[in-house]
Parts: C-alpha cells; structure tokens; sequence
C-alpha cells in the first residue's frame, strides 16, 4: 500500500497547525513523496513556512516540475505565497493536471487544519479513462497516464517509426518517467472509493504491458549528424553518427537508432543507449529500477572510448557471480561497533566474507529467509541470477549480514558481544547514531520489542 507522504518536522509533543495528507506541527516542513514504505527512495514535493501573520504560509516548489499557484507559474524551487481559498495546479497547465483548494482554519492564531479538495476526473489517464495505474508523466507537456497504457502506445510509436506524441494534446513527448508523487494520489483517492478500483486481472494485464522504469529520452524525429570513429572489439570503424548514442547511425550487433528511437539515460555514467524490450540484455537494475548501460554496451561488442560516456560492465551484474571482500558502511544502520562485531565474528569461524555471503545467498535464492526488510525494490521477483548495480548489491549483503548475524548462536559471537543487553528499539534506534555510549553497550542487531 502506498504511504501519502512524510515530513522532515514531525514531533508529536507540538500542536498541529496544517495537514497536507500528513501532520504538519513546526514553522517550517519539507514535505515528501514516497512509492511505498519499503522504498529507500523518497522526493521532496514543497518545503511549507508558516508565516508571522498565521493565515498565509510560503510555499516552495520542491518537485522536478513547474506548478501554477493561483494562476501564477512557479518554477522549481522558486516560491509563493497562499492564502486561505489559493489554488494550486500540479502542472505548469490547468488543463488535466490535478488542482488543489487550501482551506486554512484558524484557532487561536493557530492555524489547525489544511484540507485539500481534488476533481477526480483529472487523476484519470485520458487513455483508458480509469484512475491512473503507476502513473507515468509525460514531458515537455506533463499530461498524465498509466504506465502500461503509455507503454503500448510508445511501443505502436516505435513499430510505426513516427515520433511520439502526447496521447492527449499531441504535443511531441521529449521525456517520459514515472511520477511519484501522482502515484500516491491515486492511491489515496482509491482508498477513499474502492469502487475506482479495478479487478485484479486488469491490474495485471497493464503491469505486464509496463514498460517504463526509469526515466526515458525519447528523440524528436530531428537528425543531428557528426563524424566520430568507434571501435568494435577488434574492428575499427568510422561513419556518421546521430547522437545521443554509439548506436545510433552505426550498427552494432545487428542494431541501429532510427531518428525515433527511444533512449534510456544511464544512472552511473550519464551516457545514453536505446530502449530495448525485446532482448535479454538486461539495461535496468531490478533492485532501484535505475538504468545502466555497461551490460548493454559489453554485449553490443563496444568498446569503451572518450568519444561517449559508457559505464563499466561491473556496475550491473547477476547477484551470484560478484564476490566482496569488505563489510559495506550502510550495514547495521551504518553502526561501526555492530560491524567490527560482525567482522571478528565471521574471522573467528575462521571463514571470509564471501564465504558467508555466499552460503546465504544461497539461503535467499532457496527462499529460506523472510524478505519483509529487505531494502529493495522488487523483493519477491529478485534471485541469485539477478542482475542489479553495486550500490543495491551493498544494501543487499548488509541485509544478509543481518540475518547471519541474528541466526549465529550467542557463544560463537566475541566474547565482550555476548555480554550486552538487546536495545529495545533494536534496528530502529536512533540514539545509535547520534550516542557512540550506547551503540557500543547495547547490541542492535535485532528485531524491535518497543515501538516509540
């Protein structure tokens, strides 16, 4: 289920003062979107100040897009002022993006509620008509669909060779990615009418057509040629080439971009590389949905020059063919002492780090340890031959760290690790980060026994 949100200032000890779906109680809040609550990854949508005179608040637009307040365009992180009755649009357009009404109520000179009111009719994708199913924006337009409806509709685009325009306003689509904070509407208007909702075999039948998950690049139809010389592995060519990519203009490996053909931006180096959904090359990390090319360009047979940015072969490989020689920092809730334990405890069984990755992640792929906490997207589809970035396979081993450790009986721990009492708050603690004493005389590597 999708979390509404949630703010950097949340302290139940003081009086609310605004509501935006969540509990606003400090002068000051940036307000965040999130996909769902196992999700590490969190966008800031608007940073709200309450302002001396108690019936306004300053509105800062924290969100990737431009949003109209009061019929005013505000640009990202430029800044409004709101009144009680302002309205504010999600989009840089009225038409088909979602507006909001802020109704301040005051009491006492303190303003206690913030209600927002929406048209439902425009949380519908304009394709199928229903409210939106893992929504996708659309860009330079910012109109809004489900992922599976845009998907096929891309897909048509690309088959025909045509340039992609917006389904709605026909504008021609630059970009397209995944909008988060859009997605936790939707959520929320389904929860409060489950009539919206659609049957469980619809709900599949578009996940199985979704095709986006990560931001793409879609090219504009317009050539822009230059000369570049490019090597394949133990072949030297020359031609010219359309950018953005190696490939588009040369083939490689029995492929070549047409001037429409859609393009991935690569999250570690930055450099493109078209679309692909019908190889079994994989371009996404399953674990963070980011992109990466270095798979895609080592199977293209190209080699890597200073001509494009391309990424290492490395920074996305299957689970059980990468070895690790060191405990990753964000292990145990970054807690240095848990980790030194964990260290001498694995040294004193007389094994090494891979040995003990290795024997679980063979526990995982066997399905023998409980995915609940696993920090990563996917959980139930990921399996040792899955193919996911560095930065997700360090997450992943401090989460098999955690199960070693919580498994491995008391007497085979270090002697002055035995000797400490469970921290009530386990993993959860917050002291542990900020009070060195108490991460070091209390041991944390282990389940909650009191929520705060």
């Amino acid at each position: 289920m999708a979390e509404v949100g949630e703010c950097s200032a949340s302290n139940s000890s003081i009086q609310n003062w605004a509501k935006l779906n969540i509990e606003i109680n400090s002068d000051e809040a940036v307000i965040f979107s999130e996909t769902k609550s196992s999700s590490v990854d969190k966008y800031e949508w608007c940073k709200i100040t309450r302002n001396s005179d108690v019936n306004s608040i300053t509105l800062q637009n924290r969100s990737f897009n431009a949003i109209l307040v009061d019929e005013t365009l505000v640009q990202k992180d430029d800044i409004a002022f709101i009144k009680c009755g302002s309205e504010i649009v999600s989009g840089p357009v009225q038409d088909g993006h979602l507006s909001y009404k802020f109704e301040i109520l005051s009491d006492s000179k303190v303003c206690k509620g913030l209600k927002i009111s929406m048209d439902v009719e425009h949380t519908k994708c304009s394709i199928c008509l229903n409210i939106w199913h893992d929504v996708v924006t659309a860009a330079p337009c910012f109109h809004n669909f489900c992922n599976g409806c845009f998907s096929e509709w891309l897909k048509r685009s690309q088959e025909k060779r045509t340039s992609v325009l917006c389904p709605q306003c026909r504008a021609v689509v630059q970009f397209v990615g995944r909008n988060h904070f859009l997605l936790n509407i939707a959520e929320t208007i389904l929860q409060e009418d489950s009539s919206l909702r659609r049957s469980v075999e619809e709900i599949a039948i578009l996940d199985s057509c979704s095709l986006i998950q990560s931001n793409l690049v879609i090219g504009s139809g317009k050539k822009r040629t230059q000369k570049r010389p490019h090597s394949v592995l133990g072949q030297e060519e020359s031609g010219v080439l359309e950018l953005p990519c190696p490939q588009c203009g040369t083939e490689y490996a029995g492929f070549r971009c047409n001037p429409n053909t859609v393009h991935l931006q690569c999250h570690g180096c930055g450099g493109m590389m078209p679309s692909r959904f019908d190889i079994g090359i994989p371009q996404h990390c399953l674990g963070c949905d980011r992109a990466f090319c270095g798979a895609y360009w080592r199977a293209q047979r190209l080699q890597r020059s200073g001509t494009y940015a391309t990424c290492n072969p490395e920074t996305l490989k299957p689970i059980s063919s990468r070895t690790i020689s060191r405990i990753p920092q964000l292990t145990h809730e970054n807690n240095q002492h848990e980790q030194d334990i964990t260290e001498r405890c694995i040294s004193q069984m007389g094994k090494t780090l891979q040995d003990v990755i290795s024997e679980w992640i063979v526990k995982f792929n066997n399905r023998e340890i409980d995915r609940t906490r696993m920090p990563l997207n996917h959980v139930e589809m990921i399996t040792a031959e899955t193919h996911i970035c560095n930065e997700c396979y360090d997450k992943l081993v401090g989460f098999l760290l955690y199960w070693f450790r919580i498994s491995t009986p008391k007497y085979l721990l270090p002697g002055d690790a035995t000797e400490r009492e469970n921290c009530w708050y386990g993993y959860a603690c917050r002291t542990q980060h900020h009070n060195e004493d108490h991460a070091r005389k209390r041991n944390h590597v282990c389940r909650p026994t009191r929520s705060r």
